[in-house]
Formats: C-alpha cells, structure tokens, sequence
C-alpha cells in the first residue's frame, strides 16, 4: 500500500485591508450520463445532431406525454455512487423544479431534491505525491438537463435547441470541504478521472458534458473550525454560485476573482448578496446574472407523473461486482507490481486509456523500463503533437517489440530511439525494420576490438591524459560508438577500452 498522509483542509489565506480572509468552496458537478437515450425519453443523445433532431414528444412536453425512467440511467448513477463508496438510497423519488425559461419547455425541471439515489460519499484528492485530501460527496441525484438558447445567429432574434432537454444528468454535489482554487481543480480533475473508469460520462468538458457550478464564499480566520463544531453555515459566510464552468482553468481564475470581489464589498462595509454569477474569462471578471433562489423559490414538489424508484439490494450488488479497477487501487497495484515510483504511477494512471496502454506494454517484460518509455519517449512526444493516447501512431504491440529488442542485446539504447522514430513516423514491426536496415547491436567482440585498437592508435595524446584521469576514459567510448555508428554494445565497449588502457 502507499503511504498516503491525508491532510486536512488547508485554506486559502487572502490578506485584506482589515485583516486575513479564508477561501470556502463547494462543487455542484453536472456530469452527462453515458447514455445513449435520454432520462425520460427514447430521443438520442448524440452531439452535434441537427437542431431539434432528437426530440421525443415527451421533450417537447407535448400534452399528453408521460415520462418513463431510463433503467440504464439509473444503473449508472448507482455505480457513480459506489465508485465514491457512498451511501446508495434503495428509495428514492422525484421532483419537480418550477421556473420559465424559454429552452425549458415543460415549465419545469425533474430532478430529485429531497430524495436522492446517492447519499454520503467522498472522493480522495490528489494534491502532491504522498499528501492526499477528502472531499465528502453530499449526494448524488439524476436530473433532466434543458434545452440550449443560441442568441449569436441573428441580432434581433434568438433560437432555441431542444436536443440536449430530457439528457440525463448526475449532479455530484460536495461538502463546502474545498479551501483553494487550485484544489478545487484537483477535485474535478479526480472526479473527471473516476467517471471515466468507471464509463458513467466520458468527462468532455469542451462539449458541456462535464460542467461545474463552483459556491465560493469567504470567511474570518476561525469561522470555519466554528462550522465544523456547529455545522452553522452562517459562519461561512454568504455564498455566490458561479454558473456552468467547464475549464480547470476557468474555475481557479473565477474563485480568484469572486473571492477578492467578495473581500472588497465586506471591508466597504457592504454585504455580499447572495446570486448566481457567471465567468468572463475574457475579462477575467464575474457578473450577476440573477439572484440566488432558494428551494422555496423553485416551488418543488413530488413529480405525479412518476412513482418513488424502488431498488433492490440484489440488483446494487450485482453493480457492485461489476465495477472496474479504480484509479487509486491501480496506482497502489502499479507501485507495488512494477517497482516504479508513486508520480510515475499517478502519470500511467491519470486516465483509462493510459493505464491500458502501458499495462499491454509492461506484461511480461521490465515494469520500470516500459514506464520510462511509455511516460518519457511515447507521452513527450504526443504530448508536443498535442494527441491523446488514443491518436498514438505507435500501439503498444509495438513499442513493446522495441523493449524485447533492447532486453536481448539486439540493439542498443541509442540504436532503440532511432527505432523508436522509425516505427512512430512510419509503422512496421520493429524486429523487422532492425533486420533490413542493419541496425542489429554489435556484439562480436573481436570487431569492438579493432574499432577500440583504431581509435586509441589514432590519439595518443588522450590515451595519456585518460590513464592520468580515468574519467577520461568516456571520450573513447564515444569514439567507438561514432565509429560504428551506435551498434557497438556499450558496455562491451566500456569494458574494453578499460582493459586497453589499463584502468
């Protein structure tokens, strides 16, 4: 096991005018759910579709139509749900919530406020190698997302899209646990991560299938100890929502700006009104929006188009069975199985896709070296082109092929990043390629030998000063290594230019 030291919150300290001020953030996090069909509806969820393509009538809210829940929506919410090792509710129900908007074409939105299919859980952020921090999850609840209001196409008018309304939402909502912007970013990153292996959301932020409503709001030194003892959110200070963030980026600059915002009104003697504001991050700046309803406000009450959902225990468990290896059991098992360090691990194990890459190249071969090749060689390079592990040119078949040819002598470290060019820009098999461009190591002693012999003969200056400084003795091996052209196996070469100069 790792030894993880997980730390409590430690706040971000802000120097005011009057004093110091602490930093607390909660993270309501929409994650789209991995379905195919909507949380109500047949109508498809696919992105990009024409406008107003995938809309069942019971989107449109046509009068009449019923909605029916989506069991694999469901399914999905749970394994969220044991993946933050939380509470599973075998009751659950749903609510309407009241409000117009023209993209909203219910009246209403259905989600669940007082009943939620997930309870209690946490996720285990990542803050530097050894030093993690808890973030309790309060709930997790499915929802129906709306419609998209599109005001850019025409200056007089505006256009609404109904493909996204009904799409299933998971709203992960948190404690307000998270004391820092940059830790607030660790949290979605890890949250991001977690979704993906466990295949309940793909985590495309760009899309708007994964976005935040970041809570901030700023407190004296000690208000927060007080919360804790009292659970008193009074002492946290008023909070302001900070609407559909979907960059790590964006959320570290926006909780900057809102908190010191918030720090200027308090030391002017003004009070902080609690509102929903959105990011510019052209100007860097937050802007009201509207202010911040209360759940009186939304008018909620229990859905009558659809019964409580009822679970069984039998059906979470079978869910349960079925959950793949999560991250940071992954990281532990690559530590431990292949020798390497923690970052190495947290590198191999950011995201699904890596991890399955590097274990197909480590099986059966040296655990350290295939992460030494996968993380500096194949990652530096994608990572300069600017492609995900997915785009790779190069499989993992074949850079494994590259390490059997360095473990048995074949070729050389020098010669394996020529190879290593070769295959990534071109393809083939690596045994292959050796074999028709001769680039096969050196290994006949008797030929390092006479390469060794020549290029002594030719310096005798050197000889010299290596036999004064045995250090020296470097610039020999280098020699050799031009002269035949990095096929020489080095360590042959090392020990015969030590024998040749007596050292």
């Amino acid at each position: 096991m790792l030894d993880l030291t997980y730390e409590a919150p430690k706040p971000r300290v802000i120097a005011g005018a009057t004093g110091d001020w602490e930093l607390v953030i909660g993270l309501e996090v929409h994650a789209q759910v991995a379905s195919k069909a909507k949380l109500f509806s047949g109508a498809s969820t696919q992105f990009g579709a024409e406008p107003n393509s995938n809309v069942a009538f019971v989107d449109a809210a046509m009068p009449g139509m019923l909605p029916v829940i989506n069991e694999g929506c469901v399914a999905l919410a749970v394994k969220m749900g044991l993946g933050l090792k939380a509470k599973i509710n075998l009751t659950s129900a749903f609510d309407r919530k009241n409000y117009f908007y023209p993209d909203l074409p219910q009246g209403y939105q259905i989600s669940q406020l007082y009943h939620p299919i997930v309870g209690e859980g946490e996720v285990i952020v990542d803050m530097a190698p050894g030093v993690a921090r808890r973030v309790r999850i309060e709930r997790i609840h499915l929802e129906q997302d709306a419609g998209k209001s599109i005001h850019d196409m025409d200056p007089h008018m505006s256009f609404v899209d109904l493909n996204r309304t009904g799409v299933a939402l998971m709203e992960i909502v948190s404690r307000p646990d998270i004391r820092g912007p940059e830790e607030a970013a660790a949290y979605v990153v890890k949250l991001r991560q977690i979704l993906r292996y466990l295949g309940t959301c793909d985590g495309n932020m760009q899309n708007g299938n994964l976005r935040a409503d970041v809570n901030v709001s700023v407190c004296r030194p000690g208000d927060y100890e007080k919360y804790q003892a009292t659970q008193d959110f009074s002492h946290l200070g008023t909070r302001c929502e900070i609407k559909n963030m979907n960059s790590m980026r964006f959320i570290q600059q926006a909780i900057e700006y809102e908190a010191r915002r918030q720090i200027a009104l308090l030391e002017d003697g003004k009070s902080v009104i609690q509102e929903t504001r959105l990011y510019d991050p052209d100007k860097g700046e937050t802007r009201s929006m509207r202010s911040k309803e209360e759940a009186h406000d939304y008018r909620y009450f229990p859905c009558p188009d659809l019964l409580p959902l009822e679970i069984e225990q039998a059906w979470v468990d079978e869910i349960a069975a079925s959950l793949p290896e999560l991250p940071d059991a992954k990281k532990v098992r690559f530590v431990t199985d292949f020798g390497m360090t923690e970052y190495d691990a947290s590198v191999l194990t950011a995201d699904v896709e890596s991890a399955a890459y590097f274990e197909e190249v480590a099986r059966g071969r040296d655990g350290k070296a295939a992460a030494n090749w996968v993380i500096n060689e194949l990652f530096g390079r994608l990572k300069k082109e600017g492609h995900e592990i997915g785009e790779s040119p190069m499989t993992a078949r074949q850079l494994g092929g590259i390490l059997d040819l360095i473990a048995s002598d074949a070729i050389s470290g020098k010669i394996a990043k020529e190879l290593f060019e070769i295959v990534y820009t071109e393809g083939g098999d690596p045994a292959a390629i050796v074999e028709a461009r001769g680039m096969t190591q050196v290994t006949d002693t008797g030929a390092i030998e006479a390469a060794v012999d020549e290029v002594i003969a030719a310096n005798p200056a050197q000889v010299e000063k290596a036999k004064a400084n045995p250090k020296l003795a470097g610039w020999f091996v280098g020699q050799v290594m031009k002269a035949t052209g990095g096929k020489a196996n080095p360590a042959a070469v090392n020990q015969i230019v030590a024998a040749r100069l007596g050292l």
